[in-house]
């Protein structure tokens, strides 16, 4: 079969090699469409730590074609998404069910304290338990359950309450999945701050009810104005300077979401006083969990989020380096790869 494997920073070679075997617990699944994330950019680039080699790809969904001995309840032939994060279950954040936390965190083709082979594959083996059965869910929009799931689990984290005023820095594909599920989950004004004009012309496609350009506005001022009170701000770009605009956007009991996968080596500076006295709260959120990743399907499924706008360029498996290249030129959106085609 072909994969598509990293050797180190800037160096993508996809090669012929076996098909696996699932063991008894795990299925076959052959790979029919998997997203290109931002973290597999960083792999690429040599921004996150990985051991090389290594076959990143870990949005995806596609057909279960071989079934483990052990494994009820799916047959070949089923059409499924894949949960990439595979947690120990025995430790204290699994037990209390915040299995993206655990400390023995295995990941297909993400990062996670150990990594296996990802889906930019025609094929992959993975535990039964993490698919969610998509019917007859295109395998592109299926893929989406991933990012979509990231998505769940960190409008969790700040605690929406209905007719919440919230600010999202930037438009990219994630940022662009935040603002529809925000207005789902109940959200009362959204504002989307991108630089991009064909970016904030869709993020008002998606819901927006206000969109800031940060080069040509004062985004501190230009907010609240349209606005009023920030009670939410959610970064989703990954960068320090957006982190410390959107913790300064908030205002008394305010959250900050810090979505975006910043540099390893990123600081920012913010006011201890600001956090003590008027209980502003900077947050994080890392990855989803079995409970998010079926969230996301269900909506999925029940057409709440719209996935097709969002897809602007799709490649072979030969074209997943032309793929990164197109993202660190910020060219387009999410970019779709299928394996077996």
């Amino acid at each position: 079969m072909k994969s598509a494997t990293l050797h180190g920073p800037n160096s993508v070679e996809v090669s012929e090699r076996e098909r696996p075997e699932p063991s008894s617990d795990e299925l076959l699944v052959e790979i029919n469409a998997c997203g290109v994330c931002t973290t597999d950019l960083h792999m690429y680039s040599g921004g996150l730590t990985v051991d090389y080699p290594m076959t990143p790809g870990h949005e995806s969904a596609g057909e279960v074609v071989a079934v483990g001995s052990d494994v009820g309840g799916y047959e070949a032939g089923d059409r499924v998404a894949i949960n990439p994060s595979i947690p120990c279950y025995e430790c204290p954040a699994c037990k209390s069910g915040r299995e993206n936390l655990c400390t023995d965190l295995t990941s297909l083709g993400g990062a996670a304290t150990h990594i296996i082979e990802g889906a930019f594959a025609e094929y992959v083996t993975v535990p039964a338990g993490n698919v969610e059965d998509i019917g007859d869910l295109d395998y592109s929009t299926a893929a989406f359950a991933e990012p979509l799931g990231c998505c769940i689990n960190g409008v969790d984290q700040v605690d929406l309450t209905s007719g919440e005023t919230v600010v999202v820095i930037g438009a990219g594909a994630i940022g662009l999945l935040l603002t529809q599920l925000l207005e789902t989950s109940g959200a009362g004004t959204v504002v989307v701050s991108e630089p991009v004009d064909e970016r904030r012309e869709m993020a008002l496609e998606a819901g927006a009810d206000h969109v800031v350009d940060p080069i040509e506005d004062d985004v501190a001022t230009t907010i609240p104005d349209s606005a009023g009170d920030v009670d939410v701000a959610i970064e989703a770009v990954g960068l320090p300077d957006t982190i410390e605009q959107a913790h300064e956007l908030t205002g008394p009991g305010g959250r900050t979401l810090v979505f975006g996968v910043p540099p390893e080596d990123a600081t920012i500076e913010i006011s201890p006083f600001d956090v003590f006295y008027e209980q502003r709260e900077l947050l994080g959120t890392y990855s989803l969990t079995p409970d998010t990743f079926a969230r996301a399907v269900t909506l999925l499924q029940n057409g709440r989020i719209d996935t097709e706008t969002l897809i602007t360029d799709e490649f072979g498996i030969e074209g997943l380096e032309q793929a990164f290249e197109q993202m660190e030129a910020r060219d387009g959106l999410k970019k779709m790869v299928y394996p077996n085609q």
